[in-house]
Order: C-alpha cells, then structure tokens, then sequence
C-alpha cells in the first residue's frame, strides 16, 4: 500500500473533508494547502498526483492522533522520516486508543482472523526476537474493518456488519470466554 492509499482510506472512513484535513496537519505542525491535500489524494493515473512522502504522512498521523485523544503537555512529537505498515498500523491503534481485542474485532469485521499473540508482534521494537512485520494485507485489511466500524452510510447498507460494530464499540467491561466449559447436567 501507498502512503497516498492509507490517506485516501482513513479521509474516507472518518468522512474528513479539506478542511478537516488541512485542520489535522495543522495540529501537528505541518502547513499544507489545500491544492496539496488534493494532489494526494487523487488517483495514481492522474496527470496532477502527487506521492505523499513518509515525513507528511507521519505528520497527518501525529495531527489525528492529536485530534482524537487531545494534545499531550510538551512539544509536539516530531514525524518519522521513514515508516513503515507497523507504524502506521501503531499510530492508528494509539489515535483511536484501541486495545488489542479492539483490533482484533475489527480485524474480524474484515473477515480476517488473528490471534492476539501474532497481532503483539507488530507493536513490538524491530530489534525483539518476535518482532513481525506487519504485510500490506493486514494493515489493507485494518483499515477495511475501520471503514467497516467507523464509516456510518456503509453499516447502513449492511446491516450485518452494522450489529457487529456496534457490538465492537460497545463497552463491555466483561469479555465472552473463547472456551465453554463443559459441565455435568
């Protein structure tokens, strides 16, 4: 996935227009214009496209953090020069203050099963022994359960896939064991 991908996907699933957007840059400290957030966002056979290079896409994910959780006391956090699908996969999960069965449900929404030790592994320093790289599917498919959860005329159409966010956004303080206990009658 491109970084011109990821963008265009959360812009969608959180119905942010220009002005949201331009908004969310701005809270991390990066000036854009509009014409800019435009070229991003176009399709990649578009005469005017632009690449959105991993310093500006850090920088839109420092600013919707920011927007989602608030500002933290200090200096804003400095963007990435470099990042990566984990990353990118951290910095969403940190915005939307998801616990890891959080993702997994959303994960579930997209018809992707996982396991909550394969899923830790993305969140781990690349130097750790169980470190995994987090593949293009898997963050394609987070972002398809996000669109799923999040995008409000999507669970309209569906209204399967409605009962299951709401049933992920809920907050259940008491979690469902995975195992049934079998007990004399």
């Amino acid at each position: 996935m491109t970084n011109n991908d990821v963008l265009r996907r959360i812009r969608y699933t959180f119905n942010l227009n220009d002005k949201r957007m331009i908004e969310t840059f701005g809270l991390s400290g990066k000036t854009v214009t509009r014409e800019e957030v435009s070229n991003w966002l176009k399709r990649d056979d578009d005469p005017d496209y632009k690449a959105l290079i991993d310093v500006n896409l850090a920088s839109f994910l420092n600013g919707f953090i920011i927007k989602k959780r608030g500002k933290k006391e200090g200096p804003l956090p400095i963007p990435e020069k470099k990042l990566n699908n984990n990353n990118i996969f951290m910095k969403l999960k940190i915005a939307l203050s998801l616990q890891a069965e959080d993702v997994l449900d959303i994960l579930l929404l997209a018809n992707f099963k996982m396991s909550k030790h394969e899923l830790s592994a993305f969140f781990r320093k690349p130097g750790h022994k169980h470190y995994r790289e987090c593949k293009d599917q898997i963050l394609r498919n987070f972002l398809q359960g996000l669109q799923l959860k999040y995008r409000v005329d999507v669970n309209k159409r569906d209204p399967q896939n409605q009962k299951i966010a709401e049933k992920t956004t809920s907050n259940e303080t008491e979690k469902k064991s995975v195992y049934q206990w079998k007990g004399k009658s």
